[in-house]
């Protein structure tokens, strides 16, 4: 478990300001302060950023130590131990609050933690408690490498605590999510105040965040986690306008279609006019970039437009490969060892898995269309649904009437969550029906599965375009006002995972894919690693 560690004002020497105390830094601070020595073992330690948090305990039922409140984070045998060794640079860690967004930053913080960085991963509480759940990461926090802090966030009717991140938030919801977000400005300013890191690294709708490490003289990197193409097509749209661009854009398999414009454009028009504009996507981000742009990519998928991207921005940007490793799953195993036992049970590639990611939940007409196009299908399916916060309806109330009766013979149906990676990785998944969201589009190639593209919003339009241009994926067509239809489904389906045919063009590509990506997924990972020390160093 981890615990909350605040700073109460009256333990503190007179006149000195709350400051941290870690056993990597205590040997490089002159800071007079009343030392209690905390003498528990292998704690993951938490540093929460709001003043009014220093005399009140952070709130977590899990949490053994939650009423805790030394004013250190390591004990002095720990320290005594460390002295001698060269300090390690310091590394915040600020991820936008999606899971698609904090799981590369994870991924990124182990490989830096492993090159002898000190990461410092900040975000805010539901976010935290799922993060220390993850069993992968406990090596990192039992020797103190990576530790975790809580940015507070103001409170709103509508967005309680519960729901500051975007993991099945409503839609409506999530301008003001990136409001409350920004709101956590002073509180950040705080943390960077207390820890004093070496080297910021920060996400998309964040550029103040750079403007604050900037104030601190504290160097900072944008990490881009939706992939260059993205980037590159945005870059692109705002150099030329959004008149046109698909026309302009040097690379003709890359475009959006007119319902999928009308459908960013709308949801652009109505963010601009809540959102204060250091909340929304700028190019701010990669301007106030030291230096460099990391991005979760590969060459070997995205080389040329990685270059564009680079041409764009004026930075040099470093392809980090995958940043995959297994989720972990053990909490969940028990509760998802039917899905398992059902793939265990079908020839190779015989299964479609189909699910929309974590934000995007699909409507009544939709799910429809969905269990018809499946239904219509000859193949079998695990169909993960899921619904927004405050909104969950039973699966038959979601699903046409008879549906799951219909298909229990060859289909699944899951609420909520199920084993991504573990489907993915099982010889019985022929084909994925994906949102296409950037992880997810990933994972597939790593695991070399077809891609059944069924983009919904943001990035996805473009990734889905990116997955048919190199070989892996089959997009299903919707209509000309963006409306999945359920003949479309079934007929891809079928070519990719019943007729095989078509699916093991995708297949032998994916597998290709795979095998390169994982000889050479992250050869530019190094040059970044030395990329960072070097702006670290010059921070000295």
């Amino acid at each position: 478990m981890y615990s909350s560690f605040v700073f109460p004002r009256q333990s503190l020497t007179p006149g000195i300001q709350p400051t941290l105390v870690s056993s990597h830094s205590m040997s490089r601070m002159n800071v007079n302060v009343n030392v209690n020595v905390l003498p528990i073992a292998n704690v993951r330690y938490l540093f929460t950023s709001s003043p009014a948090s220093y005399n009140t305990p952070f709130k977590n039922q899990d949490n053994p130590y939650a009423h805790t409140i030394p004013t250190i984070l390591s004990s002095m045998e720990e320290t005594s131990k460390k002295i001698h060794t060269p300090p390690r640079f310091r590394v915040l860690m600020f991820p936008w609050l999606a899971h698609g967004h904090i799981s590369p930053f994870l991924e990124l913080s182990k490989r830096l933690a492993k090159n002898n960085f000190q990461i410092y991963f900040c975000s805010t509480e539901v976010n935290l408690n799922f993060i220390n759940k993850n069993k992968t990461l406990d090596e990192y926090f039992s020797d103190h490498s990576m530790e975790l802090v809580l940015l507070d966030l103001p409170d709103m009717p509508e967005l309680p605590r519960h729901n500051h991140t975007t993991k099945n938030l409503p839609l409506h919801l999530k301008s003001t999510l990136k409001i409350v977000f920004y709101m956590g400005k002073t509180n950040f300013q705080n943390i960077l105040n207390t820890l004093k890191p070496d080297l910021l690294i920060y996400d998309v709708f964040q550029p103040w965040a750079s403007e604050l490490a900037a104030l601190n003289h504290i160097p900072s990197v944008h990490f881009v986690t939706c992939g260059a193409v993205n980037m590159s097509f945005f870059y692109h749209c705002l150099k030329y306008g959004f008149s046109g661009f698909n026309e302009t854009y040097p690379f003709p398999s890359i475009f959006m279609r007119d319902y999928e414009i009308n459908r960013m454009a709308a949801i652009a028009q109505g963010s601009s006019t809540i959102e204060p504009q250091e909340a929304q996507l700028s190019p701010k981000c990669f301007e106030l970039s030291s230096d460099i742009i990391l991005v979760k990519s590969w060459r070997g998928i995205e080389g040329k437009y990685i270059d564009h991207l680079s041409l764009s921005c004026g930075k040099k940007v470093l392809a980090l490969g995958p940043l995959h490793e297994p989720e972990d799953d053990t909490k969940e195993e028990e509760n998802n060892s039917h899905i398992i036992k059902f793939l265990n049970t079908k020839d190779q590639s015989s299964v479609v898995y189909v699910s929309f990611g974590s934000e995007y939940f699909l409507s009544q007409e939709e799910r429809e269309e969905m269990a018809y196009g499946l239904e219509l299908s000859n193949a079998y399916f695990i169909w993960v649904i899921r619904f927004p916060v405050g909104n969950a309806i039973t699966l038959e109330e979601a699903l046409p009437e008879g549906f799951l009766e219909r298909v229990k013979e060859r289909g699944l149906v899951v609420n909520g969550w199920a084993p991504q990676v573990k489907i993915l990785g099982h010889p019985s998944t022929g084909g994925f029906v994906s949102h296409c969201g950037w992880n997810s589009v990933i994972e597939s190639i790593y695991y070399g599965v077809p891609l059944l593209a069924l983009p919904m919003l943001y990035d996805q339009f473009i990734n889905a375009r990116l997955a048919v241009e190199i070989g892996v994926g089959i997009e299903i067509l919707k209509d000309e006002d963006g409306q999945i239809k359920r003949d479309e489904v079934t007929k891809v389906i079928n070519k990719v995972v019943v007729e095989k045919k078509e699916g093991e063009l995708q297949r032998e590509k994916a597998r290709e894919l795979t095998k390169k990506l994982r000889e050479e997924g992250e050869g530019e990972l190094l040059e970044a690693v030395e990329k960072l020390r070097l702006l670290c160093s010059k921070n000295k």
